[in-house]
């Protein structure tokens, strides 16, 4: 299978292109902004093949171009684009600066989208999207101090992920979101420092690795909660 990670240089998307590397039948592309990183995880021994593309995607506009002609140079067709790439910051709505609210919903919300419009043309009958999301981000779940702008972004993904899916269905391409409660990942203990997770990367790794494999079988614009807590 032809798969893109986006956002795959630590973290939970790290672990899942691990996990679905292990298939020697499966490429997996995974971007993200660290160049050394994504060099050394497509470096690893498996069995598939891992494909390194270094994008921002807070500034997705300056690598859209190498970004389409890199994914074309390998893949023909894309069978899943699992979108894991995020950006949070923790502090109180006043005191948030432009910049960090930008870069929050360019990284979770603008440059995810774009990196799907742009994958759209390599899909076909049968593909999927998963898009992940955060409890934060669900509606009617319990928000928390702190969150605002980082589950506001979330939520523009899930709803946009509802959207897609009717928009996609002639196509036959699936698309879903799973909302994320919180999973021990460097981002968590950047923002939340002392903070332990009921769940490790690896652990949510497989069950993402899993859903995408399996789960548009079952499932199409679903918002599916992940979570032991709330979040």
């Amino acid at each position: 299978m032809n798969i893109v990670v986006n956002g795959a240089t630590r973290g939970i998307g790290k672990e899942v292109a691990l996990i679905l590397a292990r298939d020697k039948s499966n490429s997996v592309l995974i971007t993200g902004r660290n160049e050394n990183a994504l060099n050394q995880i497509s470096s690893l021994p498996v069995s598939g093949k891992l494909i390194p593309c270094r994008i921002d995607i807070s500034k997705y506009e300056d690598h859209e171009v190498k970004f389409r002609e890199t994914v074309s140079s390998h893949f023909n067709v894309i069978d899943i684009l699992i979108n894991t790439a995020g950006f949070l910051v923790s502090k109180s709505f006043s005191d948030f600066t432009p910049c960090e609210t930008r870069q929050m919903m360019e990284t979770n919300f603008f440059g995810t989208a774009s990196v799907i419009r742009t994958l759209f043309p390599f899909m076909i009958k049968g593909s999927h999207i998963v898009n992940i999301t955060s409890m934060g981000g669900f509606q009617g779940s319990s928000k928390y101090r702190g969150l605002s702008y980082y589950s506001a972004s979330k939520a523009a993904l899930s709803c946009l992920t509802e959207c897609l899916a009717e928009e996609f269905r002639e196509a036959g391409i699936v698309v879903n979101c799973l909302a994320l409660g919180s999973v021990q990942t460097e981002m968590l203990e950047e923002a939340f420092p002392g903070y332990k997770a009921p769940v490790n990367a690896m652990e949510m790794g497989e069950l993402i690795s899993g859903f995408a494999l399996k789960g548009s079988k079952f499932f199409n614009g679903k918002i599916i909660p992940v979570a032991f807590s709330n979040p």
